[in-house]
Parts: structure tokens; sequence; C-alpha cells
């Protein structure tokens, strides 16, 4: 026979003080588990948000980021020149040749600096990738000395305003708009039209990546085949999307170890707290216990009980987690694209995953803590527990 769960509702009420002590304690260490794993899905959102699925991105042949790839205007141009490349509205092909390069710049309102990713691009670019909106400001126009910054980093490095001039090595580019990429990578990044680009960062008849729309995607395949098998290009194919994602795994796996490693650093705190709330309350509860024996409640019942409570109070700790975590959705920060060692900024993005995963962690937390104690309670014996322990 199993004691009724109103019994733990109301002990875990008649102790407010002891009750939500350890709970908020369970709730800190949730709370930071969840702000890690809201880091690294802020992060790994921002990089797959980054590419489309219907497009193909071209890069050098056993390279593993854009940074690390080269290709040559003649390769770029046998590239442009496939028959499988969708064409757009105006009846051009949707494909750029991009030039990635890292810079360091000022920060705004803080002293030092970071790298930026400056990319030089064709005029299309906008078009192949999407989602590209300008929200400030007008397009570059193409042939000139001007370049458009991305709205995460803006306000963050210096000359980023529009109308500012910024400087790349010997040259400068004014400033003529602000745009977003639907919260992607792009929108850490500095574009310009990459003719213009190119010598000026001494990159002339150098390109990094090749992206483009395919007429067909279900072709990728066979596209893929029959261009990697061309001796003449020796470069590697992805689906953009693919190639983004596997980009993130590095921090995001980095950040979730570390994040998961200080919060059972915690959690070992959290659950001492829990198991000695739970032996406090078996200490002061000893004639209950052997009222509930009494009663014909099994050892087992009783143990169940207790373990219950702690349980109760590990669920009001995960709930308190996730309220504490909450505000952190949202909010932007920034960090180091490992494949390519510039700033990256992100939002922080609290999944129902990383509320789940809080909870469940709570849990544990209580379940173990609580293990102990009702082990304990269970074991009284009778007479003992009538003479109060």
């Amino acid at each position: 026979m199993a004691i009724p769960f109103e019994y733990n509702l109301r002990n875990v009420m008649n102790r407010p003080v002891a009750t939500f002590t350890t709970a908020l304690g369970i709730g800190l260490t949730v709370a930071i588990f969840i702000g890690a794993l809201a880091l690294a899905a802020g992060f790994r959102a921002a990089l797959v948000s980054t590419g489309r699925d219907d497009n193909t991105i071209v890069l050098r042949k056993g390279a593993d980021s854009e940074i690390s790839s080269g290709l040559s205007r003649d390769q770029v141009q046998i590239l442009r020149a496939s028959p499988e490349i969708a064409t757009g509205p105006d009846g051009r092909p949707l494909v750029t040749a991009d030039l990635v390069v890292v810079t360091n710049k000022d920060r705004l309102g803080q002293a030092g600096s970071s790298n930026i990713t400056v990319r030089g691009v064709d005029p299309s670019a906008g078009e192949v990738r999407g989602n590209v909106k300008m929200i400030e400001g007008r397009m570059f126009t193409p042939g000139t000395d001007e370049v458009i910054v991305g709205r995460r980093i803006a306000p963050r490095f210096k000359d980023c305003k529009v109308g500012d001039r910024i400087r790349f090595q010997q040259r400068e580019f004014t400033v003529v708009g602000h745009f977003s990429a639907g919260g992607s990578a792009f929108e850490s990044e500095v574009w310009g039209d990459v003719e213009v680009l190119a010598p000026a960062v001494q990159r002339a008849n150098t390109f990094q990546t090749v992206v483009f729309r395919l007429r067909d995607p279900a072709q990728f395949e066979a596209f893929k085949k029959r261009i990697e098998a061309d001796p003449r290009l020796q470069v590697q194919a992805q689906r953009e999307r693919g190639f983004f994602m596997a980009q993130s795994e590095t921090f995001t796996t980095l950040i979730t170890v570390l994040g998961t490693f200080i919060t059972v650093i915690m959690g070992v705190g959290a659950l001492f707290g829990a198991a000695n709330t739970m032996f406090a309350a078996i200490g002061a509860r000893t004639r209950e216990i052997a009222t509930l024996l009494v009663l014909g409640f099994s050892p087992f019942a009783v143990m169940i009980s207790f373990m219950l409570e702690s349980l109760l109070i590990a669920a009001l700790g995960g709930a308190l987690g996730i309220l504490l975590a909450l505000p952190v959705n949202g909010i932007t920060s920034s960090t180091t694209n490992f494949s390519s060692f510039s700033e990256l900024a992100f939002q922080f993005t609290v999944t129902p995953e990383a509320m789940m995963s809080g909870m469940i962690f709570a849990l544990v937390l209580g379940l173990v803590g609580g293990f102990f104690p009702a082990l304990r309670a269970s074991r009284q014996t009778l007479s003992r527990a009538l003479r109060g322990g």
C-alpha cells in the first residue's frame, strides 16, 4: 500500500525555508546547465542557418573550411559554365565566387580588437543566399569601393556605421548599408564586390569558394561526382547547409562538455544540499515514520514516500532553474568561430530540449540526493522510531 502523495506535498509545504533553499541550489545549477546549452544552440543555429539545402558549395579538395580553401579564376570559370546551375529571373546564373579573408579591427565602446570576416561576393550573392535583406542604407554598387556590414557586428566594431570609412590594408571603403541574413553567420561579416576587394587585400585571381543553386537539387550527387572527377578542378562539393553544420560541431561539442563539467561540479553541492534536507526531515519525523509503520505501510512504501519528497523539491528547483535561464534567451553575444578564427555574433537560444534536459538533470539530483535518506528512513525499526530516533 502506497502512502498518499498529499502527505509528501504537505510536508514539503510545512518546511518552506529548507525547501526553498534546497530548490534554489538545484535551480542555480540547472540555470547554468541550460545557459550552456543555450549558448551552444545559438552558435549552432547561426551556422546552420548560414547555408541552404538547395545550394551547393565547392571548395579546394582537402579543405576543411573556407579560409583553408583556394580556387583559381580558371577553376571558377569552369564551374560557372556548368549547365546544371540555375538562373535567376534576369537570366543570370545563380552563382557567387567568394573571397574570404580575416582582418583585425578595433572594437567599439571597449578596449581591444578582434578578427572579423570580410567576404568579397558577386552582385548575385544576395539572391543566391536568399535571405539577405538591407535594413539600413543600400546595397553596395558593383565595381566601387563600397561595402555593407552585417547587423550583428555593426554596433560592435569601429568604422562600421553607415557613412563610415573602413580600411582594409592600404585602401578605404565606404560603408553604405547594414544587412540581415536570417540570423546566420553572414550577419557577422563585411561584404563587398569581390573584383574590388580582391586586389585591395592582395588576393587577385584567388577565390575561396563557389556557391550556386542547381536547376534540380535532386541531381546533386551526379553533379558532385562529375566535378570531383574533373582533373582540371581538384575540388570537392557539399550541400551548403551540411557544410556549415559541420563547422559548428567543434565549438558546440566543447561548450556542451565544459558546461556539463561545470554543472556536475555545482550539482555535487546541490546534491549534498538535497541529502541534508532529507536527512534533517527524517530526523525530525521519526515518530511519524513509526506511525506509518504501525498503520501498516511497509518500509518500501516509506522509502518511496521520502524519495517522492526529494523529487518534488528537485522538480521545484528545476522549474526555478528554467525561470532563471529564460531571460538569457535572445541575448546577443559573440565568440570565436574556430573554423575561421573570426568573431561570430549569435543569440542565446533556450530550446524546449534544453529546458527538458535541465528538468531531467534536476530530477536526477533529487533522485540521487534523496536515495540514502529515504533508505535510512525505511530501515528504522519500529521500537527505535517510537523512541524518537
